[in-house]
């Protein structure tokens, strides 16, 4: 899995500074992890291996650490003002229990931050990039000073921890845990509740093509809320067991969801990412007249899936040619563990971005040939 280790080294800081820790830290060593330096957290890369933790979550369940996604909180009159000047989804129409993936645009359109909005009764809930944490608390507080806006906003990122379960077990697990039917829980919904003396958001939701919940949970009860819905996660046939960052690429990018600093960036907009259906060009925010003229003209670059010749792995930035034109380059590429063949994302010149196009990608010299496939590469049954 050279390419993922390769993704997820680009999202280490090699500043000298010490890392942050999950609530969680412990936790993982007492299972063996490897843990490496992520966006300056220090994070399970892998347990037992990348392709047996893949395996395990498409075939059963999985439970990741997330606490170093960047957790805000907004509070105040003007918050929903403040995010609809911010965001590309409106919103205002959110109902209470409801979340929404959104990016953060700069002036010119590109993505500063993809997001999940959700509206609880007394706040509204940010959850964003490790990464980028800093960047959009700054850019929300500037925001809102420069427009006078009434709103609190919190950090909450390190007194909770946040844990993802995802595998087509998992509902049903964690359900007799906390003693509650998470099928009623719609996809993108999310309910507050008490499980041993510890409150908890749950959402149904995730980051790997899975059906499956994220909970935030107090950072002083993570590990015993963790031990409780993993149950015994320690034995070789555990229907859930503990899974890292390695995975969680692998997984994500199976399901064709994008990774900021791959397939999203500052320079990239999220119409040519193929994300037009998170973008609300009805009505005014940061961004949306560049996007309205990217709509209305077509991206000249489209983000697709390719479908390689053999096993080699397609790395980040590998070039994609047409005969002797370069017509697009890879964001990211895996050897994937569940269709058992070498799959990317890249950006092509919209005219070589049909599905069934025959291109070559150049992996150190050598051109491997390839064809544009529709996304996601998988898909769930049920």
């Amino acid at each position: 899995m050279a390419g993922t280790v390769d993704a997820i080294a680009r999202g280490y800081y090699f500043a000298p500074r010490m890392s942050l820790r999950t609530p969680l830290y412990d936790f993982h060593v007492s299972c063996g992890a490897k843990m490496v330096d992520f966006a300056g957290w220090e994070m399970p890369l892998l347990y037992r291996g990348i392709v047996d933790e893949h395996l395990q979550t498409r075939a059963s369940g999985s439970l990741f650490d997330v606490s170093h996604m960047g957790r805000i909180h907004f509070r105040g009159k003007d918050a929903v003002a403040l995010l609809n000047k911010a965001l590309t989804r409106n919103v205002a129409q959110m109902r209470i229990g409801q979340s929404r993936y959104s990016l953060v645009c700069n002036a010119a359109g590109g993505v500063l931050d993809d997001v999940i909005v959700s509206k609880d009764a007394k706040h509204w809930l940010l959850v964003c990039n490790a990464s980028n944490r800093a960047k959009i608390i700054q850019h929300m507080q500037r925001l809102r000073d420069d427009g006078t806006f009434d709103v609190e906003i919190v950090d909450q990122t390190e007194s909770t921890a946040m844990v993802a379960v995802q595998g087509p077990k998992v509902l049903e697990l964690v359900g007799e845990v906390l003693g509650i039917d998470l099928r009623q829980i719609k996809r993108y919904g999310f309910e507050n509740g008490t499980h041993m003396l510890s409150r908890y958001m749950l959402f149904r939701s995730g980051y790997t093509g899975e059906d499956g919940v994220e909970m935030i949970i107090s950072a002083a009860t993570a590990r015993s809320m963790v031990q409780s819905l993993g149950r015994e996660m320690g034995r070789s046939d555990s229907p859930i067991k503990p899974a890292g960052l390695g995975a969680r690429d692998t997984l994500r990018l199976e399901a064709a969801m994008p990774l900021y600093g791959q397939e999203l960036s500052e320079s990239l907009d999220p119409i040519s990412a193929g994300l037009a259906w998170a973008v609300d060009l009805t009505k005014d925010f940061i961004g949306a007249q560049p996007l309205r003229v990217i709509a209305e003209r077509g991206p000249a670059r489209k983000l697709v899936g390719l479908e390689l010749n053999g096993p080699r792995i397609a790395r980040h930035g590998s070039a994609i040619k047409r005969g002797s034109a370069v017509i697009g380059e890879v964001t990211s590429g895996t050897f994937s563990p569940t269709l058992q063949k070498s799959i990317a994302l890249a950006y092509l010149d919209a005219a070589h971005a049909d599905v069934g196009a025959a291109v070559d990608v150049d992996l150190r010299g050598t051109a491997v040939a390839a064809k544009v496939v529709p996304l996601p590469f998988y898909k769930r049954s049920g």
